[in-house]
């Protein structure tokens, strides 16, 4: 018999067993010829304006997605022929060498690889077509996409996994020569790692973890109390060295201790949900904590990087508020000439005129923290003042005494970092002298743009304290020469001919004075866009990292889940002696399942628990740096993370309901 024909037989025979494998590959190469025929697209490269932004985040993309697909063939792999082993120990028992045994398993290997990559392709091609939609949807393109087949795309594809053929091939090649005989025998019986006696010390251990990850979880509490570039390193390498490492101890230790303890407290009365669930739980989950610990830490990144994404994507209109608060700004005699200009082009115009000073305060008066060792932090600063009545054009609510004063346009981001401190006093104007004022709110409300407040806070005082206050002289540290803001709103049928006439007026080009690092005043030209303008522009690059980042942590999800998925196979199809016993002895399915329940629950739930609590607390840390909206977000994301382990939670139980009603 041919080499070839063995391995064809080998195939058939073991078909059972192949199909996990095949269907890793399948996936595997479904997600990177979806992925990489979206960057050949002429509908995604219109949208995205093939920026150089795109080009580099498909790129990234492609390397992370690669080693996904990586990790994710090498552990089916890796699982498969631990559950070929009998077979390969068989073929040495019969007189092959373990060469012969190699050629034999490359076969299928390439024969595997071929179909999959050719089915893969077949189906990425459709599904491409999906993405590319479901990304121009994200970025508010009309645009008919069509199905695009890339030759780029293809010789890429066939290139990578000609690649992960020969590793997988190696892998195999060194599993075989590195195994005896006897343990071909045995290892569907081994664990990752030999489980010893319980002891005290383990016990110790495994409180050692809890309180690591816990430390881990406070210090990203304090990631940004203190602007500094390398405390902010040094905190950022111990909260993952502790949350990792604690992650493997409870794993290690914690869990499988606790279960040992309540068998213990049993005396020797143990269930039968007992014996199928806690039991399995206590020695696989201690003997599994490496690839458990890799799950775990994977989901927490991916619905970290997923939540951050959209939280950027959930708050594109917010940052685009705060830099064009309506939908023209424009400032001085520009704002003005520009109204005109639109009433006599018939355009109906409602337009809010705010005034505008400059005072000087000192940042001691204002922060909770001092800033880095700058000039700043000695000496005082120009700020912009808005009297009440200009700005209860927005907001009416708002009031304020003549002692009082409150802050506006401070960002979340800035108030996470450097909060202002409500109840204290400051000096609104040059030298010790000036008016006194209490600090009686700071409010994330965008009203000042860039060229006004140079992108920082500004004050609000009552009418009759706004004339009394003195303008700052150039002997500050800022200056500015906008005496006037215009927030201009046009009808929305009027908006695209009011945005012509807004840049062919140069109204845009707004310029202004501010002193450099070298203490000399500058002039500087901003170009003021429109909201519209600004909101289309941030959504094309955060539209674009949202899809990326989510279909990345698709990649990630769909690979931990399923090697948790195929982990309870490998073992229902060991313990399906055990159930076969307890068949005998009169248990039913339905009182077996019971426990198969408890089980399942602990080998999905918890990897996915401590994921969730990781990316929790690594969202918490710093997710203002990403956008203005926490909560919607991060409970979405969350909540798909939870559906689609409960998917995999069900599949798992279905395959032991099979596994027990063939155990008699």
């Amino acid at each position: 018999m041919k080499l070839s024909q063995l391995a064809f037989k080998s195939m058939r025979k073991n078909i059972k067993h192949y199909y996990l494998y095949f269907f890793a590959l399948i996936f595997s190469v479904t997600l990177y010829f979806s992925f990489t025929t979206l960057q050949y697209n002429p509908e995604v490269l219109t949208a995205t304006k093939a920026s150089g932004s795109a080009t580099a985040g498909f790129g990234a993309a492609t390397y992370l997605l690669y080693f996904i697909v990586l990790f994710f063939v090498l552990y089916a792999n890796h699982l498969f022929m631990k559950r070929r082993s009998k077979e390969l120990g068989l073929y040495q028992l019969i007189g092959m060498t373990k060469t012969m045994i190699v050629r034999i398993v490359a076969l299928e290997n390439a024969l595997l690889f071929t179909l999959a990559v050719i089915t893969g392709m077949g189906i990425g091609f459709v599904t491409s077509r999906l993405f590319a939609m479901i990304l121009m949807n994200m970025l508010e393109q009309d645009a008919l996409v069509m199905m695009t087949f890339s030759i780029e795309a293809l010789q890429q594809t066939a290139l990578v996994f000609t690649v992960l053929l020969v590793i997988i091939v190696m892998q195999t090649a060194l599993i075989i020569y590195r195994t005896t005989l006897l343990s071909l025998f045995q290892a569907n019986q081994q664990a990752e790692e030999h489980v010893k006696r319980f002891s005290w010390v383990q016990m110790i251990i495994g409180a050692i973890g809890l309180v690591a990850i816990t430390s881990g979880y406070y210090l990203s509490t304090q990631l940004f109390t203190t602007p500094n570039m390398q405390y902010l390193m040094l905190m950022m390498v111990a909260i993952l060295a502790l949350t990792i490492g604690g992650t493997f101890l409870v794993f290690r230790f914690s869990v499988a201790f606790l279960m040992n303890v309540l068998r213990l407290q049993k005396k020797g009365h143990l269930r039968l949900v007992d014996v199928v669930a806690f039991t399995p739980i206590m020695h696989r989950m201690k003997g599994n904590a490496k690839s458990l610990t890799l799950i775990t830490v994977l989901t927490a990144v991916s619905l970290a990087m997923t939540t951050l994404a959209y939280i950027s994507y959930y708050s594109v209109d917010a940052k685009a508020e705060r830099l064009s608060p309506a939908a023209i700004v424009a400032v001085n005699e520009q704002g003005e000439t520009f109204i005109d200009t639109l009433k006599q082009a018939g355009i109906e115009v409602d337009a809010k005129v705010f005034d505008v000073k400059y005072t000087s305060v000192r940042w001691q008066d204002l922060i909770e923290v001092s800033l880095l060792n700058t000039p700043l932090n000695e000496g005082e600063v120009a700020i912009s003042i808005f009297k009440l009545s200009d700005v209860q054009q927005l907001y009416p609510s708002y009031h304020v005494q003549d002692d009082e004063v409150f802050v506006v346009n401070y960002a979340s981001m800035l108030s996470e970092v450097i909060p202002m401190k409500e109840g204290s006093y400051v000096n609104l104007s040059a030298g010790d002298a000036g008016n006194r004022f209490l600090l009686k709110d700071v409010l994330d409300v965008p009203i000042a743009v860039v060229p006004v407040s140079d992108g920082g806070p500004a004050f609000v005082v009552s009418d009759a304290m706004f004339q009394q206050i003195e303008m700052v002289d150039e002997t500050h540290t800022a200056y500015s020469s906008i005496t006037t803001q215009y927030l201009i709103d046009v009808a929305a049928e009027d908006l695209a001919q009011a945005t012509a006439l807004f840049h062919e007026t140069k109204t845009n080009e707004v310029r202004y004075m501010t002193y450099d690092y070298k203490g000399e005043l500058v002039e500087n030209l901003f170009l003021q866009e429109t909201y519209e303008e600004t909101r289309a522009s941030n959504l094309v690059f955060v539209g674009l990292t949202i899809f990326i980042s989510a279909f990345i942590g698709l990649a990630f999800l769909m690979a931990t889940g399923s090697i948790l998925y195929f982990k309870q196979m490998a073992e229902a199809d060991e313990e399906k002696s055990a159930y076969t016993i307890l068949r005998k002895v009169g248990f039913s399915q339905q009182e077996i399942l019971r426990g198969v329940y408890v089980k399942q629950a602990f080998n999905f739930g918890i990897p996915l628990l401590i994921g969730l609590l990781h990316s929790y607390f690594a969202v918490k840390s710093g997710w203002f740096l990403f956008g203005s909206e926490l909560i919607a977000p991060l409970f979405i994301t969350m909540g798909l993370y939870i559906l689609m382990y409960a998917l995999f939670t069900w599949l798992s139980i279905r395959y032991y309901k099979s596994i027990i009603h063939q155990a008699l």
